[in-house]
């Protein structure tokens, strides 16, 4: 039996909910913080119907696990079809990379979240912008930095850096 891309999606989003219930799991609480598990029969149909590749181990897992489970079934079936079709499709997208590409993305994401709340919210208002272009401006504008020679793009990016740096008070340049 083949599985869609949809049950395939849900194991993955699964998966990152369990990693992300980890580190309450090892608090030393065997029961997590929920206290006791939910049997598979009391969660409601549309539960069981979003959760279904899980029913087999569902009453043997931890009930952090389980909460964790339901939360991530609850905001799947809040968002909107094209808020789910948008997932799908990065869902997609990370199962076709390999993966050195899927080492660089967590890199690259990881260093994003070290950034100060400014620099990210100027990050993510340069990529709205970046993403409201037309198609024909987005391929041209991502042509002519794959163009650039990588000490070229480094260049740039060293430019940028030092833009977003805050000035010292007692630098010449200020004055």
């Amino acid at each position: 039996m083949r599985k869609s891309p949809r049950h395939v999606w849900l194991a993955a989003c699964a998966a990152v909910l369990l990693a992300g219930a980890l580190p309450a799991m090892a608090d030393g609480d065997p029961q997590g913080s929920a206290g006791a598990g939910i049997s598979w029969q009391q969660l409601s149909p549309e539960q069981q119907r979003v959760l279904g590749q899980f029913r087999a181990r569902w009453d043997q897992m931890q009930p952090v696990q389980q909460q964790a489970l339901l939360r991530g079934a609850q905001r799947w079936e809040s968002m909107s079809p094209e808020q789910r079709r948008r997932i799908e499709r990065r869902a997609e997208q990370w199962r076709n990379m390999s993966p050195e590409q899927r080492d660089e993305a967590r890199g690259r994401a990881e260093r994003f979240r070290q950034l100060p709340p400014e620099e990210q919210a100027r990050l993510r208002e340069g990529y709205r912008r970046y993403r409201e272009l037309p198609p024909e401006q987005r391929a041209e504008a991502r042509k002519r930095w794959e163009q650039l020679p990588p000490e070229d793009r480094e260049q740039t990016r060293e430019k940028m850096r030092e833009k977003r740096k805050p000035r010292d008070r007692d630098d010449p340049r200020e004055h």
